[in-house]
């Protein structure tokens, strides 16, 4: 078939008087353009066709259209608005907020414009400048790829020329050429592995770059706990900062030799090809052309039915972080288990965890089984046929003939032999080179679900940085007798002054000033709300001055620790004012003390370093005496001294560690104390002396505890009723006297006068 199309264009060429090459390269651009023409127009009709309207009509994009538009949407009678009750409303934004959120969720990952516009950005954190330790690895792992293709095509050549010479019985040249052949694999397998080399390290720096980058976001303005409590779009940001980036820079760092060698070979294997076909007088276009269509063709085919391997990889991903999610919780939690006896209920979210993750990767598997016996049919034995047409075809059609019209006798066999053994051998690197091509196009997918994942982590640690939040509220049926409930709720909402955006989250509407007014806090008409869109208290309106120290009660879920998350800057402010003094520094204490990881004397000047102590000019005997006011001085000589490092969650018992937790506080020396229900487990004698030492130093205390023993080191005391309501009185004044609002409207009044 190749000959005959060959002898076509030659007859056609001399029967119009036009030049060979001319012709034939003519045959070629008009081929590429059709062949562009046949996959360009789909797109081009699918730009250009009329959108579809919900009643099923099409949409024009010319201007009368819009004018009609909006004639129709102006005539609505404003009579039919108020038909749609505040429920039905509610109901409806919560569902297209659902919707959407599902919608980016469930979009697969594909070779798109937003997957190279997020691949662009990661690559701008990974290498942020061309004066860089990265550009350098870059500049020198292109440069060893290059000279590996040289190598590959030198390699071949010298090949070529051993064949000749056993064709010839050369034994002299024949030992020559071998010694410098096994002299040229020296530095060639030296290549091959500093290619390695450099794909590993590049993979190393890219990772280290955008892993510097991650935790400067993850730690900014407290992102690590706003993006897994206020913000709902990543379950596992542990999987995402460790798992996820270590598989996205290892892709990218790995599909960057994959790509740049096979265009090397690619490019430099074409012309050594057509160099050798014009040395031996055959027509260089042939060839190619058949290799293009070929070539074509399976790329065509193997784009039609690969799978969806991004969305693949992606799911997979996103159901090894649950199985890890699910082992940390158990890990976090395993007294609690072990208390309860749990380990069936546990084992069942396990099993069911990774179950879910082995059917997903069976389904990857099976899906992998027949794209790959595909892909090696085509790629393997399709080429190979194919590359055996081009080799043959320069020597089938040479025009190299001796006088008497008959080939040049040995010499001219050797010659052949050369040329068929060199350009099967650069056949052979270049169709491994278009295979590698072929099949990066399944690691670039994959590459996009990896940078879907990474890419949307960066965001919202950006977005959630500057306090935007996106969370999914999933509600059940409801009965006849939850109605009312969501009437309270909607009141309250209504209260609060609580208003959404059209993406259905609430917007932060609140002030948070720095201001000196007497060195207090200040509290104008500031709602509680949990990060549900839950309103807690719809108004809050307090003061409290260095020296009024605050007794904070109410029943379990009334706002009590949600009002110092508030105060902490853990929380929006979604309404109202918070000023805080300029020099304001607060301390919270919770029930159960984090102890960090490091020595005794870390635990107690936590979050401080060593180097910090230093600088306040403190010393270890100082630490002795802040755990003296707590009666834990002993536990220094106990543990082996101050530089001693342990598991310290489960060295000291559960009073040992309310009582780290205000050693701390008398070590900081903070000017308002946060302190929640951090006393339970100690003593009450041992709780009085260290509250009366906190008022010697000076530190106000705002407590929230259920003992009443506590309450004589209070002068103020603020009450939630847990139904939004409170109270603020003096504590030495009934609470008749001096009561203050209970609802928002009289709380309003009461911070106004």
């Amino acid at each position: 078939m190749p000959t005959a199309i060959s002898k076509y264009l030659d007859s056609t060429a001399a029967k119009y008087n036009i030049p060979k090459e001319h012709f034939t390269r003519s045959v070629v651009v008009v081929a590429v353009c059709l062949y562009g023409l046949k996959f360009g127009y789909p797109y081009l009709q699918q730009f250009y066709k009329p959108e579809k309207q919900p009643d099923g009509s099409e949409k024009c994009n010319d201007v009368g259209s819009s004018l009609k538009t909006a004639h129709k949407v102006e005539v609505i009678d404003p009579k039919d608005v108020p038909c749609r009750t505040e429920e039905e409303a509610k109901k409806s934004k919560t569902a297209k907020q659902q919707d959407d959120a599902g919608a980016r969720f469930k979009k697969s990952p594909s070779v798109s414009k937003e997957f190279l516009i997020q691949l662009r950005k990661l690559v701008q954190v990974m290498v942020p400048g061309v004066w860089t330790g990265e550009m350098g690895l870059l500049t020198l792992h292109t440069f060893s790829l290059a000279c590996r293709t040289f190598l590959s095509i030198y390699v071949a050549t010298m090949e070529g020329q051993m064949v000749k010479h056993i064709v010839r019985r050369d034994v002299r040249s024949f030992a020559v050429m071998l010694m410098w052949w096994l002299g040229v694999a020296v530095p060639a397998t030296f290549i091959n592995s500093t290619i390695r080399y450099l794909e590993s390290r590049l993979a190393l720096a890219f990772r280290t770059r955008l892993v510097a980058h991650a935790y400067r976001l993850y730690f900014k303005d407290q992102t690590y706990y706003r993006a897994s409590n206020l913000d709902g779009r990543i379950e596992n940001a542990d999987h995402c900062l460790t798992d996820d980036v270590t598989a996205f820079t290892a892709s990218v760092a790995h599909l960057y030799s994959h790509l740049t060698k096979p265009l090397f070979d690619c490019a430099l294997i074409a012309l050594t090809l057509a160099r050798t076909s014009h040395r031996m007088g055959a027509s260089i276009i042939p060839g190619p052309v058949i290799a293009f269509v070929v070539i074509m063709i399976t790329g065509q085919t193997l784009k039609a039915v690969s799978p969806k391997f991004g969305k693949l990889v992606a799911e997979e991903a996103n159901r090894k972080g649950y199985l890890r999610h699910i082992h940390s919780r158990i890990i976090a939690n395993a007294e609690e288990i072990a208390f309860y006896g749990g380990h069936k209920v546990e084992l069942g979210y396990l099993e069911r965890a990774y179950k879910s993750l082995t059917v997903h990767m069976r389904k990857i598997f099976s899906q992998r089984l027949w794209y790959v016996m595909l892909e090696q049919f085509l790629m393997k034995y399709v080429w190979s046929g194919t590359g055996m047409i081009m080799v043959s075809l320069p020597i089938l059609m040479s025009a190299k003939k001796n006088s008497t019209g008959d080939d040049q006798g040995e010499l001219g066999v050797s010659e052949r032999t050369q040329y068929f053994t060199t350009s099967r051998n650069l056949l052979v690197s270049g169709a491994d080179a278009v295979e590698r091509l072929m099949s990066s196009y399944k690691e670039v997918v994959e590459l996009a679900g990896y940078t879907a994942r990474v890419g949307e982590m960066l965001d919202v640690f950006e977005e959630v940085s500057k306090g935007k939040y996106k969370r999914i509220v999933v509600g059940g049926g409801k009965d006849a007798d939850s109605w009312d409930d969501e009437s309270k709720k909607s009141r309250s909402v209504q209260a609060a002054g609580l208003q959404f955006g059209p993406d259905g989250q609430p917007v932060i509407k609140g002030r948070v000033e720095v201001a000196s007014i007497g060195g207090a806090i200040v509290l104008e008409k500031v709602p509680i709300v949990t990060p549900n869109c839950d309103v807690v208290v719809s108004s809050l309106s307090l003061k409290v001055s260095p020296g009024m120290h605050l007794l904070i009660t109410g029943p379990n879920g009334c706002g009590k620790s949600s009002l110092f998350r508030i105060l902490s800057g853990l929380w929006p402010v979604y309404g109202g004012t918070l000023i805080k003094p300029p020099d304001c520094s607060m301390f919270y204490i919770p029930q159960r003390p984090y102890l960090s990881l490091g020595n005794l004397r870390e635990q107690v000047i936590y979050p401080d370093t060593v180097a910090d102590m230093r600088e306040k000019g403190l010393t270890d005997e100082d630490l002795e005496v802040y755990l003296g006011k707590v009666s834990l001085n002993h536990i220094v000589a106990r543990e082996g001294g101050w530089d001693a490092e342990a598991d310290w969650r489960d060295v000291l018992s559960g009073g040992e560690k309310q009582r780290m937790g205000m050693a701390r506080l008398f070590y900081h020396r903070p000017r308002f104390a946060l302190l929640d229900e951090c006393t339970s487990a100690v003593s009450i004698d041992v709780e009085s002396a260290i509250y009366q030492s906190a008022k010697d130093v000076g530190i106000t205390l705002l407590t929230i505890t259920h003992r009443p023993s506590l309450w004589k080191f209070h002068t103020h005391k603020l009450q939630f009723d847990g139904e939004g309501g409170w109270n603020l009185e003096p504590m030495n004044c009934s609470p008749e006297s001096d009561r203050h609002s209970k609802n928002s409207k009289e709380s309003v009044a009461a911070a106004e006068s």
